[in-house]
């Protein structure tokens, strides 16, 4: 095929749009680059009128003084504490609560899942005095254990509602028919239904994980303590600490990287199963 027969194939519209997709995404990556590049360049060249865009002699100094403190560390472990409990317990209650609606026909059950979908439309501002009050009653502020609670509470209602979809979009008939060749009821839903859900429950844990990750109001609310503190929460007072002197760009840059870096290799890890989850989320009614 000539070279002009190749080029009369190409659609104009479809090159508009490729470019157009490719601006929104530079647009998109460009900030993540720019903490990137400041955090490995001193606050000498941040601060001067010439923008660098390229890290030329960039160094890991600004990474070393954020992490000599070993207060970021402290903050870490606190942070993966109360996100990994929150996604493993959400996950077991959302995906038991989505089987039951999906697969079970009781008394309530429309009930149950507008019920599910009012709790979600619940503004979380309006609940931060019963929960400070609640946690304070029970003598868990400032624990991992309250946070994890109310993060689960959080999470829950929306991860039933996504895991419902997935659940419903498995026919029923793949278990029947494990049944018809031997297999009891527990061992025809671990071997045929549940390595189905796989996807949907990677999908579903990637939302509870940035949730639990990111939030920072109910920490802010119920980790009053200095040396308890997220990572959401260490960054808010490392900038303030900054700006109480001059405040220092590639060390707050640094910091911001540090907190992101972990959903970065979350994401990485997940990323595979991620896609085909929210793909087949989309078609599963």
């Amino acid at each position: 095929m000539s070279r002009t027969a190749i080029f009369s194939r190409v659609r104009p519209s479809r090159v508009i749009a490729s470019v157009v997709a490719l601006l929104i995404a530079a647009i998109w990556v460009f900030p993540v680059y720019w903490m990137l590049s400041s955090s490995l360049l001193p606050n000498v060249v941040l601060t001067s009128t010439r923008p660098r865009f390229v890290p030329w002699g960039g160094s890991w100094d600004n990474y070393l003084s954020v992490l000599s403190g070993g207060s970021f560390l402290r903050a870490l472990a606190i942070s993966l504490q109360v996100t990994l409990i929150a996604v493993a317990v959400s996950l077991i209650f959302a995906f038991l609560a989505a089987l039951a609606i999906s697969r079970f026909k009781f008394r309530g059950r429309k009930s149950f899942v507008l019920a599910v979908l009012f709790i979600q439309m619940l503004p979380a501002e309006g609940l931060f005095i019963a929960q400070y009050k609640m946690m304070s009653t029970a003598g868990l502020l400032n624990t991992v254990i309250a946070v994890s609670v109310l993060y689960i509470a959080a999470v829950v209602p929306f991860t039933i509602w996504m895991l419902r979809g997935f659940v419903a979009g498995i026919p029923a008939e793949l278990e029947e028919s494990a049944k018809v060749d031997g297999c009891s009821s527990v061992s025809a839903f671990f071997r045929i239904t549940f390595p189905l859900l796989a996807p949907g429950l990677v999908a579903s844990g990637v939302y509870a994980f940035l949730q639990g990750w990111n939030e920072f109001t109910i920490a802010l609310v119920i980790l009053p303590r200095q040396d308890m503190r997220t990572l959401p929460l260490w960054l808010r007072s490392f900038i303030q600490a900054s700006q109480a002197r001059e405040t220092d760009w590639g060390q707050v840059m640094a910091a911001s990287t540090l907190v992101a870096l972990p959903v970065i290799i979350f994401f990485l890890i997940v990323q595979g199963r991620l896609t085909s989850g929210l793909v087949a989320g989309a078609v599963k009614g």
